[in-house]
């Protein structure tokens, strides 16, 4: 392993924690880096819809049972609705009843995890670990094995068709 590639990996072991609840390996982390942009949230405001714009970089919910999302069934991947990076696998999702995109899990190190206290008990909100964007709230009421549900605005996300090419990341 190069020097730069080992530094690098280095920096992000304290990190690793808000990656996920699966902890990753070395390699893992390394492959699965995903550099910050270093982008105002002002500037997504003309690349987004004000839904969008408002689930993304203003942590908004939208309501549930609104998004053409929930009724997704194709293969393919969950991207950030802002830069692009994929976030989910088709496979990992599921239909909880909340009116929301559930997921089982992510893509591994694309997520990045803070504490939320807004309904007075503490959640645990997600976002993308690349723009920054908030996408929803993982709980711990999902099916066996992992136990988890990655509750995802659909407004926060685009779904590319597995027939279909990913979009090139946005920057």
């Amino acid at each position: 392993m190069k020097r730069r590639s080992l530094l690098k990996a280095m920096a992000l072991l304290p990190a690793l924690p808000l990656l996920g609840h699966a902890p990753l390996s070395l390699a893992q982390a390394i492959a699965n880096s995903v550099t910050p942009l270093n982008k105002p949230h002002r500037d997504w405001r003309d690349l987004l819809t004000p839904d969008a714009y408002a689930v993304l970089f203003e942590e908004d919910t939208e309501a549930p049972g609104s998004s053409a999302l929930n009724q997704e069934k194709r293969d393919g991947t969950y991207i950030c609705a802002a830069c692009y990076l994929p976030l989910f696998a088709s496979q990992d999702k599921y239909e909880s009843g909340t009116g929301w995109p559930s997921f089982t899990q992510p893509i591994a190190g694309h997520m990045g995890q803070k504490r939320d206290f807004k309904l007075f008990f503490p959640r645990t909100e997600y976002h993308c670990a690349r723009c920054g964007g908030h996408q929803g709230h993982v709980f711990d009421d999902g099916p066996k094995p992992r136990g988890e549900r990655w509750c995802n605005n659909g407004v926060a996300l685009r779904f590319i068709a597995a027939s279909e090419s990913l979009p090139e990341l946005r920057s």
